[in-house]
């Protein structure tokens, strides 16, 4: 088998059904046949996405956990029954391209050691996510990130490597770290190199995981020629509990690779405690006014979402369209995700927002930004 997609699931039911879908057509683009598989883990969710996964996709394995064992355990227990050649690490919250794997099996990574591969992602808006490429946070580059230096002097080498800018959104190239959300690397490597590290919880076991590859002698590699739609923060409120763990997965990462530092240890505690108040404050702050709805469909159907609608067949009639404040929902069976992911991108906007519509489960989902938890509508 040439594939093994690991889906670590934690209550996002609709997300995890929206991205099954995605996953499906994108596998269905290798060959033969019977090149790939998907492997979902649940970490003992109660939001009946372990029902869902049985009754819409009986054929996928499902590995149902009888608590939350973290995202460093649940993803080795996925690794370690699936039977791909290379596997890909993937969040529920997240909307694969039909193009993903075909792209990334066919390029050309211009190195004999190639670790782990990442690939573009974007957030709900259609806005590049910066960690989708990003440099080793030793504790300076870390001090860079927590007091905004890299903002302030982007083009600086000691300021700009917390994001790896000295490579563009649109640029391949050699990187140190790549996010959990997408993984993409052949299992016998992330075998070689232990897996994930189950004694760090969650937060810190993507760089971990990326920074033991360049240790073992990999490269790391950013390929932004096929981009998916990660929606960030399904699974995680950001309360106090988040910023414990925060600030306990990265003072572990840390030890383990780093000298122990007083001073980095204080600037850490104070540094992650301004971080969570600001992603809880901007997350309280994303909802919106809407005053308008266009619906990208081939055949008008009826959408009780407000008023007024607007419906367009094509992606070209929306050059005729003005207004602010509107909403964008695309009906997915009439829209391939390669046409919605690049439309998004060309028309990211502070005054539009996307919403996906699935009329055979008759659910509308999606979030505003990398902020945002995302919203799900029953219809």
């Amino acid at each position: 088998m040439q594939l093994s997609v690991i889906i670590l699931n934690y209550n996002v039911r609709y997300f995890l059904e929206q991205c099954i879908y995605s996953v499906q057509k994108a596998l269905a683009n290798l060959n033969p046949d019977d090149s790939g598989e998907i492997i979902i883990v649940d970490n003992n969710s109660s939001d009946g996405s372990c029902e869902m996964v049985k009754r819409l996709f009986p054929n996928i394995q499902l590995i149902e956990n009888k608590e939350n064992l973290g995202f460093p355990k649940g993803n080795n227990i996925g690794v370690a029954v699936a039977k791909g050649e290379y596997i890909c690490i993937l969040n529920p919250d997240t909307v694969l391209a039909e193009d993903t794997f075909t792209k990334l099996f066919q390029a050309d990574y211009g190195q004999q050691n190639t670790g782990i591969v990442g690939c573009k992602l974007i957030d709900g808006s259609g806005s590049f996510l910066p960690e989708s490429k990003r440099g080793l946070p030793t504790p300076w580059v870390s001090i860079t990130k927590i007091f905004g230096l890299y903002k302030l002097f982007p083009k600086w080498h000691w300021f700009n490597q917390y994001y790896a800018q000295h490579i563009s959104e649109n640029t391949s190239g050699k990187v140190a770290i790549l996010v959990g959300a997408f993984m993409f690397m052949k299992r016998n490597l992330y075998l070689e190199i232990g897996g994930f590290d189950e004694d760090c919880f969650m937060y810190s076991d993507d760089i971990d995981l990326s920074y033991t590859a360049i240790k073992h002698g990999y490269e790391n590699y950013y390929y932004p020629k096929t981009t998916i739609i990660h929606y960030k923060g399904e699974s995680t409120v950001r309360d106090g509990a988040y910023m414990e763990r925060f600030r306990n997965a990265m003072q572990y990462f840390y030890k383990k690779h780093f000298k122990k530092s007083f001073l980095f240890d204080t600037m850490m505690r104070f540094g992650s405690f301004l971080f969570v108040i600001l992603k809880k404050n901007q997350q309280n702050t994303a909802k919106r006014k809407i005053d308008s709805y266009i619906i990208f469909t081939k055949n008008k159907f009826d959408l009780n979402v407000g008023e007024p609608i607007c419906y367009l067949s094509s992606f070209e009639m929306f050059k005729k369209v003005s207004g602010e404040n509107i909403e964008i929902i695309f009906n997915t069976d009439d829209f391939s995700y390669v046409e919605i992911i690049n439309f998004m991108q060309l028309n990211k906007n502070k005054n539009i927002t996307y919403k996906n519509y699935f009329p055979h489960s008759k659910f509308l989902i999606g979030s505003n930004n990398s902020n945002d938890r995302g919203e799900v509508r029953l219809l």
